[in-house]
């Protein structure tokens, strides 16, 4: 296969691009905003997912519509996942590995669309997969269709991860050889993992699961077999990534910038809250609650769809704000095999708390909260969605990170100097109300929190640059122009 060069002509037409991202709302939302860029630029795109997640995806705004496609794939049963389950946000953490297994199966269904797609002269120019859809790239080929990996992650978790060679060359067989920097990363890092994190890792991305594959094995395969890497992520905020990813991936690997959705956009996102109802308040409430309070007075506390909650987490959390005696707003998702509302706080917490906090375990629109005059800082897992949307609106972060590369994101945001991570026992991963009560008024009420946000504006005037961030966007666009598969020959260069 030969990739054909851009000439001065080859702006002239827009390209047909496919989307197609994991089952996971806080890897769909970036897509959508990725396919909205490419729309906007006069490309056609296919966004590929399942029925009922592309039901549940915001609207595309009018002026787009014409250029934006849903294309349902109806995914296949698999016996364990309930009925109806097609995200992550539907399911317990332990049975995201039977969505895995569901989503192999749409292997047959894919084949089909891209058949239809060349007889119907709409042959793509692109797919655009994510992390773990390594069996797309043999099928693109059989159409003579290149494939571009988005991935959605801290750049800097996936130069650490690095590709197969470098981990055959470098081996990690132990925790412990996830407790430092990698030995293919030439500069100073502060990538690592802690040994409890490391030793989840292992299992939880090196360990076999229901779908035959590792999530590790997934990815070393899709950064083999795409073309590009695209990642959302900028030069301001990882100036030194790009090109170190290039290098090990052997490709191109191109930033698209931050892909911030709009406030109006952020249904079911890396918070993803439940739409359904329960204790506390409801999302309406909670912004007309926002609008009574003082301004810059309230901590926005919620730790995304997938983070593994026990009740002991949340009380130790619950009883940390109260020990904090700061006023807070907790976008609240029930723990699996929690079937008790009243058994989900503390006893007697709410009643204390009243006058100065609110907790919803309904859907809460976090753009919204986190733009609003009344937030001064988030309590957050560090999802790098979310992580994405506080510095771009330049709000200090209390930081309780819990899996796979947010831990990494929490110490590269407390290197820039834009909050504190709540501390954990090594041995077990533990965290205490008097840890959280103690970070909770370190950015929330002691001077050092004035460094904090003053450090939180600066990124965010660093990174919330329309110009700029539209550049990244035309860049990636040039890319997918100059490496367009050049379906005239078969030899490779």
């Amino acid at each position: 296969m030969k990739m054909a060069a851009a000439t001065a002509g080859a702006g002239a037409g827009g390209l047909e691009v496919v989307l197609f991202p994991w089952l996971a709302f806080g890897h769909m939302i970036p897509f959508l905003e990725l396919s909205k860029r490419l729309a906007a630029r006069g490309h056609a795109v296919a966004f590929v997912s399942t029925p009922r997640n592309l039901a549940r995806l915001p609207p595309v705004p009018a002026h787009l519509s014409a250029r934006i496609r849903f294309v349902a794939l109806p995914l296949p049963a698999v016996e364990g996942l309930p009925e109806g389950a097609e995200a992550t946000s539907d399911l317990p953490p332990n049975k995201v590995e039977l969505l895995k297994k569901a989503m192999d199966g749409l292997a047959g269904p894919l084949v089909s669309f891209l058949a239809a797609a060349v007889a119907a002269g709409r042959r793509p120019d692109w797919i655009i997969l994510d992390f773990c859809h390594h069996w797309v790239p043999p099928i693109a080929d059989q159409h003579k269709v290149p494939c571009a990996a988005f991935l959605i992650f801290h750049a800097a978790c996936i130069a650490f991860l690095g590709p197969r060679w470098a981990n055959d060359a470098y081996p990690r067989t132990k925790p412990e050889d996830f407790t430092v920097p990698s030995k293919w990363i030439p500069f100073p890092s502060t990538t690592a993992f802690l040994h409890h994190e490391a030793r989840r890792m292992l299992s939880d991305n090196f360990g076999e699961n229901a779908s035959g594959r590792s999530d590790t094995d997934r990815l070393w395969d899709v950064f083999e077999r795409c073309r590009l890497t695209i990642h959302r992520s900028c030069r301001e905020l990882e100036p030194r990534m790009f090109t170190l990813l290039s290098d090990l991936l052997r490709k191109p690997a191109i930033p698209a910038g931050i892909l911030l959705p709009e406030a109006a956009d952020d249904r079911d996102q890396d918070h993803g809250q439940s739409s359904s109802g329960g204790a506390g308040a409801d999302s309406h409430q909670v912004l007309s609650w926002l609008n009574d309070q003082p301004p810059k007075s309230v901590l926005y506390v919620a730790l995304g769809s997938e983070a593994p909650l026990t009740l002991e987490n949340i009380h130790e959390l619950a009883l940390g704000l109260e020990l904090a005696g700061v006023r807070f707003l907790w976008a609240l998702r029930k723990p699996t095999g929690t079937n008790n509302e009243h058994e989900l706080l503390p006893a007697g917490f709410e009643e204390r708390t009243r006058a100065r906090g609110v907790v919803c375990t309904g859907w809460v629109p976090q753009v919204k909260v986190l733009a609003h005059g009344a937030t001064a800082a988030f309590l957050t897992h560090c999802g790098w969605g979310s992580t994405i949307e506080s510095f771009a609106l330049g709000l200090p972060l209390v930081m309780l990170p819990f899996l796979t590369d947010t831990p990494m994101i929490a110490r590269a945001m407390a290197k820039r100097g834009i909050g504190v991570e709540v501390a954990r026992d090594d041995s077990d991963g533990s965290f205490d109300r008097d840890g959280v009560a103690v970070n909770v008024r370190h950015v929330m009420v002691e001077d050092e929190g004035n460094v904090f946000a003053t450090n939180a504006k600066k990124l965010k005037e660093l990174v919330v640059d329309e110009a700029r961030q539209e550049q990244y966007i035309h860049e990636l666009e040039e890319h997918l122009r100059r490496y367009k598969y050049d379906r005239g020959s078969t030899s490779t260069s």
